[in-house]
């Protein structure tokens, strides 16, 4: 076994240019198209209806990957980051900003709210293919999930809630 995940991994993907999607989109496919489901959002709020399961997404699984574009029409990807990480149901989801934006107060910001990683867009194709599957590799092959505020199934930490080891 080579230490890397295989399972299903859903990935909410917020953008509102189509070309760009369907660059994501594809790159997705070449890394495991077996395992990866990228859903899309190409506004603010349909992206925070996904996330908490509102309206028409009452159904959608919870992310574990978070593709966020910071030029959103109507509202700055910003707002959106600092919805997701104020909220404790969400803020355990990464969040990679993957923008065109080159702007050290959007990286700044980005950090400042938690994002896990800024990827300024490539232009080059070839490299954008490259950068997806770098994300892959990273956030849905090696990197843990986090199970969630739910934890009824998960055993108490012995270190960390020390009133349980009584």
């Amino acid at each position: 076994m080579d230490g890397t995940r295989t399972d299903i991994a859903d990935i909410l993907l917020v953008d509102d240019d189509p070309g760009d999607v369907l660059l994501i989109q594809e790159s997705f496919l070449q890394s495991d198209a077996s395992s990866r489901r990228c859903h899309v959002a190409g506004h603010a709020t349909a992206a925070l209806n996904f996330v908490r399961r509102a309206g028409d997404h009452a159904e959608a699984p919870r992310p574990r990957l978070i593709l966020l574009d910071l030029n959103l029409a109507g509202t700055h990807g910003l707002e959106v980051l600092a919805e997701l990480k104020t909220d404790d149901d969400l803020r355990t989801i990464p969040v990679v900003i993957l923008s065109s934006s080159r702007h050290p107060a959007d990286i700044e910001r980005s950090y400042t709210l938690h994002a896990n990683a800024y990827i300024v867009k490539p232009v080059d194709l070839d490299a954008f293919s490259r950068v997806i599957s770098a994300i892959d590799a990273c956030f849905l092959r090696l990197a843990e999930p986090s199970p969630g505020r739910h934890l009824d199934d998960h055993p108490e930490h012995p270190l960390l809630d020390p009133a349980k080891r009584d």
